[in-house]
């Protein structure tokens, strides 16, 4: 699986229930064994999938069909990237048909919204913009908070495509670099920072403040700079430039705490700002 995908790997919300999409060659690959288990609350869904699979090229000639069955590595309950079977919105479609639930018809509306939103930000770029700040505008973030998340993204995506044309492969590589800016930048790992904050499985970088996202922003810019100037290749030498990257950040960040005498680093977090029950949606949404 290529860089991009990994990066844009996501959860989605089905009454409630999450499945698995990752981008695969510009369109949603869904995980089968999620909607399977949507769709009939099997207790084993997997089993339920390999019969499923037995009948369908029994029945219904499902050599044709396997052919649109990628397994793409996607993030399991035990917090590990395994290889799962996914296909894209077309396919599902065909797959439902042989699955008995009275949630079928609404799950295809639902797929066909979601599996277009895709269609519809590939055509035009500018969507996917416009509907992450609509999102983070609904939870109740300040349009000046959102401006600078929305430039950290910007720029965390430049340095991870120069990460990858520097020889950087690995999704435990591309987690150690960043792990590397952030304790130059913050003293901190982004483990650390989120047990900080107490968050679990929520975007860290969503419950920072401005001058969090700030200096995030600072070392990931630096970082890619330093790559970009000195032409780094490989592993070692782009660690090295996180951590020279990250020390840019992290002492323009301990001369502004040694100025204005307060500490940048908190465990404040959105979470702690906005009723209880809108925490559900900023989970779901991951």
């Amino acid at each position: 699986m290529e860089k991009d995908e990994k990066s844009i790997s996501k959860i989605a919300v089905f009454k409630g229930k999450k499945i698995r999409k990752i981008i695969h060659k510009d369109e949603w690959h869904f995980s089968i064994i999620d909607i399977i288990e949507v769709l009939t609350e099997s207790s084993n869904p997997r089993r339920y999938w390999s019969d499923l699979k037995n009948k369908l090229f029994e029945n219904e000639g499902f050599s044709q069909l396997y052919e649109k069955i990628v397994q793409l590595k996607l993030m399991a309950p035990d917090k590990k990237m395994r290889d799962t079977d996914t296909t894209n919105t077309e396919t599902i479609f065909r797959i439902i048909q042989s699955i008995p639930s009275p949630k079928a018809e609404p799950f295809k509306r639902w797929l066909a919204k979601v599996g277009y939103e895709r269609v519809q930000e590939i055509e035009d770029p500018e969507i996917a913009t416009k509907r992450t700040r609509a999102i983070y505008k609904a939870k109740g973030y300040p349009d000046s908070w959102i401006e600078k998340r929305m430039r950290g993204i910007a720029i965390r995506e430049q340095l991870t495509n120069e990460w990858e044309k520097r020889e950087i492969k690995e999704q435990k590589e591309y987690s150690i670099l960043t792990a590397e800016i952030s304790k130059a930048t913050f003293g901190l790992k982004p483990s650390e920072y989120r047990k900080l904050k107490n968050l679990k499985r929520e975007n860290l970088r969503d419950h920072m403040s401005d001058l969090e996202l700030i200096f995030s922003m600072l070392g990931e810019a630096s970082t890619t700079e330093i790559a970009v100037q000195k032409n780094v290749k490989g592993f070692k030498d782009n660690k090295k430039a996180a951590q020279a990257g990250g020390k840019i950040a992290g002492d323009a960040r301990r001369k502004l705490e040694k100025q204005s005498g307060k500490k940048i680093v908190s465990s404040s977090n959105f979470l702690n700002q906005i009723p209880k029950n809108e925490e559900l949606s900023l989970l779901e949404d991951r």
